[in-house]
C-alpha cells in the first residue's frame, strides 16, 4: 500500500464553521530528530485548551513530510482537520475558532510600551534595593537611563537596519551619513554614565545633543511635513509608528539632561 493511499482526500473547512459540537481533532505536524515545527506544538496547545482531543500524526521525515504535501495538495505543515474536514494551518485554526491573527504589517506602540514598562519596573525594583522605597527620585532617573540602554541594545541588533530608518527622517543623519552608526552607540553611553552618575561632563551634553536632534526631526517630520513613517527607535525592523511616542525617546532625553544640569 503506497503512501497515498494512507490519507483520504478531505475539502477544506469553511472558516465561519461551528465548532461548539466538534470535539475531534486530528493534526498532522513535522516531528524530525533536527527539526521540531514549532506551530504544530502551538496548534496541538491550542487545540487541547479548547477542549478537542487530539489525534496527533507526526511526520518524520522530510520525504514522509513531501509526501504528505502532495498527497493533500497543501504547501505547508502542520496541518489540522476537524470532524474529517481539513481546517488549514496554524493560523487557520485561530481564524476557525474565532481567535485574532496577528498581522506583520499592522503597525503597532507595543514594542515601545513594552520596553517603557520593564525599564520602569527595573528602576522601581533598584530604587527598592539601593533605597528600602521604590518611589524615589533616583529610581525616575533609573527609568530614563534603562530605556535609553534598552532602546540602544534594540537599535544595536542590526544596526544596518537601524541606520537605514533613521536615515528616513534624521535631519542631522540625513547631512552626514556616520551619525546614523553613532546615535546607539552615544545613547548607550549616556545611558550607562547617567546610571552611575559620573562624568556628567560626558553624558550631559551627548544625551541633550541627541535627545534634541531626534525631537526636532521627529517633529518636524510628522508634524510638519505629515509623513507616516516608521520609527527606529527600537530598531530597524518594527512596524512602530514615527510619532508621539518617538518623540517621547528623545525628550526624556533631553529633560534626564536638563535635571542632571541642575542637579
Amino acid at each position: 500500500m503506497g503512501w497515498v493511499a494512507l490519507f483520504d482526500k478531505t475539502e477544506k473547512a469553511p472558516m465561519s464553521a461551528n465548532v461548539s459540537a466538534a470535539r475531534q481533532a486530528t493534526l498532522y505536524r513535522m516531528v524530525i530528530d533536527h527539526h521540531l515545527c514549532p506551530f504544530g506544538l502551538k496548534a496541538k496547545s491550542l487545540l487541547e485548551r479548547e477542549g478537542y482531543k487530539v489525534d496527533d500524526h507526526w511526520l518524520r521525515t522530510r520525504a514522509e513530510t513531501d509526501a504528505f504535501k502532495a498527497e493533500r495538495d497543501v504547501k505547508t505543515t502542520p496541518q489540522i482537520y476537524i470532524d474529517g474536514a481539513r481546517i488549514g494551518g496554524y493560523d487557520d485554526l485561530r481564524r476557525f475558532l474565532g481567535k485574532s491573527v496577528p498581522d506583520p504589517k499592522a503597525l503597532t506602540y507595543k514594542p515601545v510600551i513594552v520596553v517603557f514598562a520593564v525599564t520602569a519596573l527595573m528602576a522601581l525594583a533598584a530604587s527598592q534595593a539601593a533605597f528600602g522605597n521604590p518611589f524615589t527620585i533616583r529610581a525616575a532617573e533609573w527609568f530614563i537611563a534603562f530605556s535609553m540602554c534598552v532602546l540602544a541594545i534594540l537599535k544595536l541588533r542590526d544596526i544596518e537596519k537601524f541606520s537605514s530608518m533613521f536615515l528616513g527622517y534624521d535631519i542631522l543623519a540625513r547631512r552626514w551619513v556616520p551619525y546614523s552608526y553613532i546615535y546607539p552607540f552615544a545613547e548607550a553611553l549616556a545611558g550607562i554614565l547617567m546610571i552611575t552618575h559620573v562624568l556628567k561632563m560626558v553624558s550631559i551634553p551627548v544625551a541633550l545633543f541627541i535627545g534634541t536632534v531626534g525631537a526636532v526631526s521627529v517633529f518636524k517630520a510628522v508634524y510638519i511635513d505629515k509623513r507616516e513613517l516608521k520609527c527606529a527607535c527600537v530598531g530597524g525592523d518594527t512596524n512602530v509608528p514615527l510619532g508621539f511616542v518617538s518623540l517621547t525617546e528623545n525628550v526624556m532625553m533631553v529633560a534626564m539632561a536638563i535635571w542632571m544640569l541642575m542637579d
